[in-house]
């Protein structure tokens, strides 16, 4: 075994001590309620079944996972205090805190980690996460009451990302075979977090009150014991104009997504603060799908892209707050591959030149492009509670670019998910538009590029690129990493134009001033739950 990483220091595990003897009332100071409007609904508070990155602040409310991550980057203890990683990268062993209970009073223990594993590896639960996430899983065994062993039938260098993840969030054994819709979560299934959700309305409000026994946060946290807030409220309100209303009027204290056109307005608001961050995992952008007519043509995929101007859609969109992505991995991001800025993109006479070799040489009386009698027409397919950062507004803009510049009839559609699930079963769509939120990007592109990959809604196929992706969630080397997703991105994005790369996600909060405590996750860019968060007289 190698040495142990992430031991609890010796201070840690004294303050966790010296806390345990205060009341909540006492580390609180008392507390106010807090209300926070945010952009989206979650489609589910079931932490396994995470999907939507703006849910991340709500997960970490409730559900506290084994490691977490350090401002650095770096890998802290949380429910795991520490872990040991066989010479062989196969053997997993994990040190339990043994003064946890989930919110129902069952203790958290290694049987319970069992549990969540083989959960997430049942038949219909999550087999996107069973195939992707846990693909190297094998089996975990129970060694004590604090100790479990995990064992992969191969190294997994993102083994650890996966159990610092929303994912990992630690669901009651009871909970798994109790609750009502598992799969939809809520007040029936709980985890061991700050925060018990009491109460969810749906398409109004989720309401939480504070966990009194709760003291065992992140290592890294700004205080131990119960979270300050006494209860939080966090209201849907999808519509931007609504949110910032309900700031600047008082009936909201703090609001994530702020659109371009009033982040000056909070700024230059005496009464409010302002905080955004840069997400990582992959860029927004339009996926290609390669399986049938017209983007089964590389040719008229490099089209599309050469018909943009993207900067001045940006610009005109966003108003210069969003950052312009070159590819499918953020900025942000180790693995971001530099190379690719300024390649393609924003040449109207190579997108035209382009269509012409592809036989897209007739015109309709509408003037859009046709070929054999068939108008160029693409579809893009977008399920609403996916849809933020006006990108609605920005699908618009592109489509009167695309129509212009080069004839495309670029079709837009906001739906239901189920809807939008049907046109992807169906293969009745030719852009598929994605961000991922992931704190590793190698975890996002093993769900998109790969074939087989859960959401891989390009259809594209490569050996050669499958195999860089394996070698790289492999390999726990940076620097061999680095060298393989490059390779990766310059094929999906130089060599091929399967994914057109727009912009790098981020992150708005708008607070009263007197709201502390608020922040981003140091790795993932997403605002932090309100663990830290307190209300200053």
């Amino acid at each position: 075994m190698k040495a142990i990483r992430g031991a609890l220091p010796f201070i840690l595990a004294a303050a966790l001590a010296a806390c345990g003897s205060q009341t909540p009332s006492e580390q609180t100071g008392g507390g106010t309620s807090l209300t926070w409007a945010v952009e989206t609904e979650p489609i589910t508070f079931n932490p396994h079944l995470w999907a939507q990155n703006k849910a991340r602040l709500l997960v970490f409310n409730q559900f506290d996972a084994l490691l977490a991550r350090g401002e650095d980057g770096s890998f802290v203890p949380w429910l795991a205090t520490s872990w040991r990683v066989s010479d062989d990268g196969r053997t997993y062993t994990l040190e339990l805190r043994d003064d946890v209970t989930f919110q129902d009073g069952t203790k958290f223990d290694a049987a319970a980690v069992k549990a969540n594993l083989d959960k997430l590896r049942e038949p219909g639960y999550n087999p996107a996460v069973a195939a992707i996430q846990l693909h190297a899983f094998d089996k975990a065994e129970v060694v004590s009451p604090t100790t479990l062993k995990i064992t992969l039938k191969e190294r997994d260098g993102l083994f650890l990302d996966f159990l610092a993840s929303p994912y990992a969030g630690q669901v009651s054994p009871k909970s798994l075979k109790e609750a009502k819709d598992l799969k939809a979560g809520g007040p029936d299934v709980v985890g061991t977090g700050p925060f018990v959700l009491d109460r969810y309305v749906r398409g109004q409000e989720v309401h939480y009150t504070r966990n009194p026994r709760y003291n065992w946060p992140p290592q890294g946290s700004a205080h131990q014991g119960p979270a300050y807030l006494p209860e939080v409220t966090y209201r849907f309100l999808p519509q931007a104009a609504v949110r910032i209303g309900a700031l600047t009027s008082g009936q909201v204290q703090v609001i994530e997504g702020v659109p371009a056109t009033d982040i000056q307005t909070v700024k230059s608001d005496p009464s409010l603060s302002f905080q955004s961050a840069l997400n990582s995992g992959t860029a927004f952008s339009y996926y290609f799908n390669t399986s049938h007519p017209p983007f089964d043509d590389k040719r008229v995929r490099q089209a599309f892209r050469e018909a943009v101007d993207l900067d001045t859609v940006l610009a005109s969109v966003y108003q210069g707050t969003a950052k312009r992505a070159w590819s499918v991995v953020a900025d942000t991001s180790p693995f971001y591959d530099p190379s690719l800025e300024k390649t393609y993109g924003g040449d109207a006479a190579k997108a035209n030149a382009l269509l012409d070799a592809a036989g897209w040489t007739q015109r309709d009386a509408e003037g859009y492009r046709t070929k054999d009698g068939k108008r160029l027409t693409v579809r893009s397919v977008a399920a609403a509670p996916y849809v933020r950062d006006r990108r609605d507004i920005l699908a618009q803009a592109i489509q009167a670019q695309v129509k212009q510049t080069a004839g495309i009839d670029f079709q837009v559609k906001i739906v239901d998910q189920g809807t939008a699930q049907k046109a992807y079963d169906d293969d009745a769509y030719e852009i598929f538009e994605n961000s991922r939120g992931d704190s590793d990007a190698g975890a996002a592109l093993n769900l998109i590029l790969p074939r087989g990959g859960a959401i891989n809604r390009t259809h594209y196929e490569d050996a050669t690129l499958d195999k860089w992706l394996a070698g790289a969630s492999a390999s726990s080397d940076p620097a061999e990493r680095k060298a393989l997703y490059a390779k990766v991105q310059r094929k999906v994005v130089a060599d091929e134009a399967v994914v057109f790369p727009i912009y790098v996600p981020s992150d708005q909060i708008a607070a009263s001033k007197n709201v502390q405590g608020l922040g981003f996750d140091p790795v993932s860019g997403t605002p932090r739950g309100v663990y830290d968060v307190r209300i200053a007289a």
